[in-house]
């Protein structure tokens, strides 16, 4: 008979990391733990005294988070998807199931799809989409199509799902090129060096399984989770910041790092000044 969808080592995927060395219950110690992180708490929403909007990216492990900017924290569907994403990937690297990885996959997937939905700018919305409107129904057929997909070969999911990264970060050449603020060029180039890290990492425990193996050195897959967690934190406070420039032209954004500029790694945020100037 054949396995079940549910069971343990199921799924066709297996990272580099020894199964079962630690528990006998959790098949990636480490890789579950370090994608645990990344179910943590969302970044806050709040209103200064002073009357200025303030939205904090506060956490370091927070994937996928985007903020809707609409007076109030609005957050509502990409919170809990973001949440789930890191759950479901803790339960794949637990089980290694078919069904977690296809849970892990396709959470990242409609999380993106929501991310996009709300903020991808108009600017660069294909010619046939006329409105925010039409631009939902066009992510949504795609995503329930890519969510079929994904079925037909489910190794190659996550090679595509972070293929998407080149779309963001040529979406941020873009507009960087039409903005002469330092901070937000610092931001964009710490994001990317984040994401270099990422990548290298999830492409060494790939592709170079056996050297690590052979030195007793085969967490890559966990400094993936940590790495691309570090880059979307950078991630966010960006869209963020250019989702103002467009949507809010009666404010100015300004990307602020707590708790100093001057610290190696700090929190950028976005703080809304009225009276806004084009960047």
């Amino acid at each position: 008979t054949m396995p079940s969808i549910f069971s343990y080592l199921s799924s066709e995927i297996d990272w580099c990391e020894s199964n079962f060395e630690r528990s006998e219950i959790i098949a990636e110690y480490y890789n579950t733990v370090s994608a645990g992180a990344s179910a943590g708490p969302e970044a806050c929403c709040r209103e200064r005294r002073d009357g200025a909007a303030l939205l904090d990216s506060l956490f370091l492990f927070i994937p996928l988070n985007f903020l809707v900017l609409e007076g109030v924290c609005m957050g509502n569907l990409t919170q809990p998807a973001s949440f789930l994403a890191g759950l479901f990937s803790s339960y794949f690297h637990m089980t290694l199931s078919y069904v977690g990885q296809l849970l892990d996959e396709l959470s990242i997937l409609w999380t993106l799809a929501a991310a996009y939905s709300f903020w991808y700018p108009k600017v660069y919305f294909p010619r046939c989409i006329k409105s925010r409107k039409h631009f939902f129904w066009l992510s949504g057929i795609t995503t329930v199509v890519s969510t079929f997909l994904s079925f037909i070969k489910p190794a190659l999911n996550a090679y595509a799902l972070n293929c998407i990264a080149f779309h963001l970060l040529y979406l941020t050449r873009k507009e960087l090129k039409k903005c002469n603020d330092n901070r937000v060029h610092r931001t964009a180039r710490i994001m990317i060096m984040w994401w270099v890290l990422a990548i290298t990492s999830w492409l060494s425990d790939r592709w170079l399984c056996g050297f690590w193996q052979m030195i007793n050195f085969p967490y890559f897959h966990s400094f993936w989770h940590v790495l691309i967690a570090m880059s979307l934190l950078y991630c966010c406070p960006l869209v963020i910041y250019f989702d103002v420039i467009y949507e809010m032209p009666s404010f100015k954004p300004q990307l602020v790092y707590w708790p100093s500029d001057s610290w190696p790694v700090a929190v950028p945020y976005v703080e809304l000044e009225q009276s806004h100037k084009q960047c």
